[in-house]
């Protein structure tokens, strides 16, 4: 082979290489193998890359030592699990993720109760942080929480 067809026959085998995705992790527990080469004495770890339906897309990571959080005084964070133990709130999460964003769109939703209960669950919602009002009567979640809530479902499930 010549100079020239050997060196054709290498630039199109870097070229096919590079174009290539990198390969996607491997094994049940690749991102806890991560977590252990990292945080050799404990952490815990959510992370996630989510589109919505209404376009928009997150990405987070957030994570702490296992020392913090059992050091911290979890009371403190007993209002923002609160409001996610009633099944209006949590209905009213999804429909804003999903896309229904004002509270005339939400007042049409026949499960969320009358306007003045509506009002008190987006009250506890914006309160605990979970949701945010971005103008007159439209909500959203807020970015950074989007993953957390995500996880918290995620969590609460029976494994599989």
């Amino acid at each position: 082979m010549e100079f020239d067809e050997r060196l054709s026959a290498l630039e199109e085998r870097v070229a096919a290489l590079e174009g290539q995705p990198k390969p996607v992790p491997t094994g049940a527990f690749w991102a806890l193998e991560g977590v252990k080469e990292r945080a050799p004495d404990g952490a815990v770890l959510f992370t996630g890359a989510v589109p919505l339906p209404t376009g928009h897309h997150y990405e987070w990571q957030q994570g702490e030592t296992v020392e913090n959080l059992l050091g911290m005084d979890w009371s403190q964070l007993s209002a923002t699990i609160a409001a996610l133990g009633n099944p209006v709130r949590l209905l009213l999460l999804r429909l804003i993720l999903t896309g229904v964003q004002t509270t005339a769109e939400l007042q049409e939703h026949e499960s969320l109760g009358t306007t003045g209960q509506l009002y008190h669950h987006l009250r506890q919602l914006v309160a605990a942080g979970w949701l945010q009002l971005t103008s007159r009567g439209h909500y959203a979640v807020p970015g950074a929480k989007v993953i957390p809530l995500l996880t918290v479902l995620t969590a609460v499930q029976d494994p599989a």
